[in-house]
């Protein structure tokens, strides 16, 4: 919805009855869904480049000498490839690559949407900040997607080696594809958590000496969470993610005391900004 649409929705105080919100969430819905669908569109077409890509870290973890006896043991095909088990599966696995990837191209354009719906229920100052949150937004995803992308051929080494030597590593392209997509995506959400905590505070529901007090809840709470959502459950992957995760609640109690302090700096210029104007 344009700036004007919005306007038109608005009343004469500024503020926007609840039609004209789920008018305004619609809008931004279905951009956002547009987005993904020409993301999806680019992955179908670029599908091969980037299935050799997700693949890629299933190879990293077969050895070079794919022919020699040991590999052929570790491997029922002596490589990397992945075994189909289903007529319509290489259909559905182009199917979820293109999916997929077509949100993680979208992020952007999602976040906006996301900030243009919550920006007028903040402080004018606040509003300024939508690139910033966006730009912010997308690079942490992709950060954190790439650093599960880097992690994933340590957490298939231990999964491969934990089941024992008798055990014979044949990978189907939907379950392979899963893991790795789920991986990344745990990972990439994971990362967004900083914006989360900032974005509670600025709307008021937290306060960072909540956070503050909140550290040694937060620690267990942490964990907790990426071993849930990521799929692997390694020790590793476990690590990988709680540690940033937990730099980033630290990140966010700064950026909240920041906040606050500029803001306390700021009530006594704009009272006598005010009385000015009175007078």
């Amino acid at each position: 919805m344009s700036d004007q649409g919005e306007g038109r929705l608005r009343s004469s105080d500024g503020t926007m009855p609840l039609m004209g919100h789920l008018v305004e969430l619609r809008s931004r819905l279905i951009k956002s869904i547009l987005a993904v669908v020409a993301g999806a569109v680019v992955c179908w077409v670029f599908y091969p480049q980037i299935l050799d890509r997700l693949v890629q870290p299933y190879c990293d973890v077969v050895p070079e000498e794919a022919v020699a006896e040991e590999a052929t043991r570790q491997n029922l095909f002596g490589g990397c490839e992945l075994l189909v088990l289903d007529p319509l599966e290489p259909f559905s696995v182009r199917l979820t690559v293109a999916g997929y990837g077509g949100l993680t191209l979208a992020i952007p354009v999602v976040l906006w949407q996301v900030w243009r719906f919550v920006q007028p229920g903040l402080y004018p100052r606040e509003r300024r900040h939508a690139a910033a949150f966006t730009v912010i937004g997308a690079l942490l995803f992709a950060l954190g997607a790439g650093l599960a992308y880097w992690s994933i051929p340590r957490a298939l080494n231990f999964l491969a080696s934990i089941g024992g030597e008798d055990l014979v590593t044949g990978f189907s392209p939907a379950k392979y594809l899963s893991f790795v997509i789920k991986m990344m995506a745990a990972f990439g959400i994971g990362f967004e958590f900083p914006i989360l905590l900032v974005f509670l505070q600025m709307a008021g529901i937290i306060h960072y000496r909540q956070l503050i007090r909140g550290r040694r809840f937060a620690i267990v709470g942490i964990v907790a969470l990426v071993a849930v959502i990521t799929p692997s459950g390694d020790p590793f992957t476990l690590m990988v993610l709680s540690v940033p995760m937990y730099l980033f609640y630290e990140a966010a109690i700064g950026i909240g005391w920041l906040r606050d302090r500029r803001q306390r700096r700021q009530a006594p210029e704009e009272v006598e900004a005010n009385a000015h104007t009175a007078g």
